[in-house]
């Protein structure tokens, strides 16, 4: 095997690939963890503050609510960006992978 400029470059990329894909994958199975083992990893518990006279009551029902409809959109970003990183790195990988096996023979 003789080195070269475009060889290292090759396994540069597979190995770029391989990494956004292995954290693509981290991702996605820490995301499923969160949500069927550990239901509790992304709530918040906050202290009632004390009420001083003149001041509005705080609704922590509509607080509740808000803090799960953002953790459901939390956690779709997280999938989409965990997606997204499998479809660029298997395709970036087994490209150039399959091209350092072709040069290799």
């Amino acid at each position: 095997m003789k080195f070269s400029i475009r060889l290292l470059y090759l396994y540069l990329f597979s190995f770029i690939g391989l990494i956004i894909t292995v954290i693509g994958c981290i991702r996605l199975i820490q995301l499923g963890i969160k949500v069927y083992i550990f239901k509790d990893a992304d709530t918040y518990e906050y202290a009632r503050p004390v009420l001083v006279e003149g001041q509005k009551q705080v609704d922590f029902e509509e607080d509740k609510k808000i803090q799960e409809r953002e953790n459901k959109r939390q956690r779709q970003r997280e999938v989409a960006e965990s997606v997204a990183m499998l479809l660029v790195g298997i395709p970036l990988y087994k490209y150039h992978w399959k091209l350092i096996k072709k040069e290799n023979g």
